[in-house]
């Protein structure tokens, strides 16, 4: 962020781009993964009720009329089962083999590609070969079942359709990608990784449109290098992995206070799960509240009973309700508006200057403004006698009441980068 000043006389002119939108003091952003049905008939009206947006990370191929559902790209699976009875698994064949894994066409296979992906995750890639070695030496001898097609129905969690998805994302919630078969990313070979990548973004942007194909989280918080390499291909912010130099990144299982980063930024991941103590749940929002620069990430899943670890519907009342009681420290906001505005903040340049009525401010920042096109929160230093001001940008023109920072008189207001000059002038 870069500030250039000409003016006669300080601090009138004088212009800041607020930490956060509105001036607040910290961001939250509730994010919910999975899509089970409980986050849209329970949750969504609380937080509509309490005018606060939410960002759900959806599997796309679990919504019926999607174009995508699940498939192995590769070779036959009979070959590859066939080769495993002679050559075993290795760093030349894992990715392949782990891939096929959900699609042999049996019962509870699935389960050895979730956890070599987690093995392969932690980087323990020996314990990664055994686990898929052991896989295909069942499927070898006969011990697993087949699969049948009754069992491929969709569950009751899974019962979100797309015409529901418009009208919540109508009400300014956001939806995001969460893979098309919510995969351990680590774990999938190039073809299968692209698959997953590519036909979720394709499917949201043909079903919602471009505006919901910028925010992404990879399954299971996977920070593999290797697959975050591959999704920030597709999605410009991962809930995962968002490689700022201004930003440090606490996931969920850190456990690093907020308050002891001396970056810019700081996104400290929560997971809210059945077993998180409600007072613990609410110092969170008390510490994003209290410091400058915390953007809280709520992680969310189940809710009053559907999916997994389910909060009661209780208790995101109360908690939501907790978090609004601070809406005068902290903006709440989907994933996608709180990371284009800390972008377009750490790319912007203000420059100013003043003459004896009016304040001239250009606002700019050098990101791509197809993608990066929300409003930022100027503060600008105004002459000591003007009580109210009029601010002008383009056609837009507000009339605003100042305030006081000691002996300095101040305006806080929205502003659009490259959206032309800003004229401030008392009334």
């Amino acid at each position: 962020m870069i500030v250039t000043l000409s003016c006669s006389k300080l601090p009138a002119g004088q212009t800041e781009i607020t930490k956060w939108q509105y001036g607040k003091k910290g961001a939250v952003s509730i994010t919910y993964d999975d899509g089970s049905i409980n986050q849209f008939l329970k949750a969504v009206p609380v937080m509509n009720r309490l005018n606060m947006p939410g960002t759900f990370f959806i599997n796309t191929g679990s919504i019926p009329g999607s174009e995508y559902q699940g498939k192995f790209i590769g070779r036959p699976v009979k070959d590859i089962i066939k080769e495993t009875r002679t050559i075993p698994t290795g760093r030349d064949n894992i990715y392949e083999r782990a891939s096929a894994a959900r699609f042999l066409g049996y019962r509870g296979t699935s389960e050895y590609f979730t956890k070599a992906g987690a093995m392969i995750d932690a980087g323990k890639y020996e314990e990664a070969y055994k686990i898929i070695d052991d896989l295909y030496k069942k499927v070898n001898s006969g011990e697993f079942k087949p699969e049948t097609a009754a069992r491929r129905v969709n569950s009751r969690e899974n019962v979100l359709t797309w015409d529901m998805i418009r009208t919540y994302a109508s009400q300014g919630h956001e939806f995001a990608s969460h893979m098309v078969t919510h995969p351990y990313m680590a774990a999938l070979d190039e073809p299968n990784m692209l698959y997953e990548l590519e036909k979720s973004r394709e499917e949201i942007l043909n079903k919602l449109g471009p505006e919901y194909t910028f925010s992404a989280e990879c399954p299971y918080g996977t920070e593999d290098e290797r697959a975050m390499e591959y999704a920030h291909r597709f999605y410009p912010a991962l809930r995962n992995r968002m490689p700022e130099v201004f930003l440090e990144e606490l996931n969920r299982a850190s456990r690093k206070s907020p308050v002891s980063s001396d970056l810019e930024y700081v996104q400290w991941q929560r997971g809210a799960t059945t077993k998180t103590p409600m007072p613990m749940m609410k110092a969170w929002i008390d510490t994003a509240a209290a410091g400058n620069n915390i953007w809280l990430v709520l992680v969310i899943h189940g809710v009053d009973g559907i999916g997994w670890e389910a909060l009661t519907i209780e208790s995101i009342e109360e908690y939501f309700q907790y978090m609004k009681s601070k809406e005068n420290d902290l903006w709440v906001a989907t994933f996608a508006d709180a990371a284009k505005y800390m972008r377009e903040r750490m790319n912007s340049n203000v420059k100013s200057s003043v003459n004896k009525d009016k304040i001239t401010i250009d606002l700019t920042h050098s990101l791509d403004i197809s993608l990066y096109n929300i409003p930022l929160t100027l503060k600008s230093y105004v002459r000591p006698g003007w009580k109210k001001v009029v601010v002008k940008q383009g056609t837009e023109v507000k009339q605003l009441s100042t305030q006081k920072e000691g002996n300095e008189t101040y305006v806080l207001y929205q502003a659009i980068p490259n959206g032309g000059n800003i004229e401030i002038s008392g009334v």
